[in-house]
């Protein structure tokens, strides 16, 4: 599973990284998907980040 984070929506408010800190990390203000793809064990947390991006900023394939 690939996760990509819209640069133009992201706040940088950190609740992808505090959720699923192995996929997000928060570079330059922005979220940054760390792993591509997102292995199987990190797939459930990072989905859960996605869900509780506060501007939808997260997107999965």
């Amino acid at each position: 599973m690939k996760f990509i984070v819209d640069q133009e929506l992201c706040i940088d408010c950190g609740v992808c990284e505090g959720s699923c800190p192995e996929v997000f990390e928060l570079v330059d203000d922005k979220s940054n998907v760390k792993l591509d793809p997102v292995p199987e064990e990190f797939q459930e947390d990072a989905l859960e980040a996605e869900e509780n991006c506060p501007v939808q900023a997260i997107l999965h394939e």
